[in-house]
């Protein structure tokens, strides 16, 4: 399955914060972004916040649309 976009923006942190997450990022084996990422869905978890699943983006080529569409009736063509 394709990875979901992600939605990227400049985040400003005190630098011990970003120490913090840094030293927490590494005992879980993880990146900084990706550990920001988890330690916010835990605090919106606490919070009782639900995040609406993303859909996956779709693949192939969409449907045709208009005249000489397919519509099951005759062979597409006019």
């Amino acid at each position: 399955m394709p990875p979901v976009p992600r939605k990227a923006f400049a985040l400003r942190l005190d630098p011990a914060l970003h120490a913090a997450i840094e030293r927490s990022a590494a005992t879980d084996l993880r990146s900084v972004n990706v550990q920001i990422e988890v330690l916010l869905r835990e605090a919106l978890a606490r919070r009782g916040v639900r995040l609406d699943p993303v859909d996956p983006p779709r693949r192939g080529r969409p449907p045709r649309e208009g005249k000489g569409a397919r519509d099951g009736k005759g062979d597409g063509r006019e």
